[in-house]
């Protein structure tokens, strides 16, 4: 006896759980308080997605490591074309990743993607202005 089967799920194809967690994708936009310089952080949410956590294969890290980039995690997570490079990924404890780099993944089901993240350094937007005005106000002394 044969196992039962979905209808609309291609036998050939590998299925993918997406149950590591769920990320965030925002666009970029300016946080900085108004008259300080620009901080590029999360502006609007573009869509929240269900992911499953990658192994980082050794290609990928080393050539990552040949262009002076570290890469931090690889996600799968279904496919949504509205997610580019410029994008922020914040996962839900609330670290936020820059994206490298946008994959498709072929021959699984549901259709999915790789999300390469890299480490954002997160400097509060009140905090950078403050230092910067606090050195101006310093050398004017």
């Amino acid at each position: 006896m044969t196992p039962w089967k979905a209808p609309a799920r291609p036998s050939h194809e590998i299925t993918q759980p997406f149950n590591s967690g769920i990320v965030n994708i925002y666009s970029p936009a300016n946080t900085a308080a108004p008259g300080y310089a620009p901080v590029i952080g999360p502006g609007p949410l573009k869509i929240s997605l269900r992911y499953e956590e990658r192994a980082v294969g050794v290609t990928r890290l080393y050539q990552a490591k040949q262009n002076q980039i570290e890469i931090e995690r690889v996600l799968r997570t279904p496919r949504a074309g509205k997610i580019n490079n410029q994008d922020i990924a914040v996962t839900e404890d609330g670290t936020q990743y820059s994206i490298d780099s946008v994959q498709l993944v072929t021959g699984v089901y549901p259709p999915a993607q790789d999300i390469t993240l890299i480490k954002r350094e997160q400097v509060p937007a009140t905090a950078a202005g403050e230092e910067a005005t606090s050195e101006a106000e310093s050398e004017m002394v």
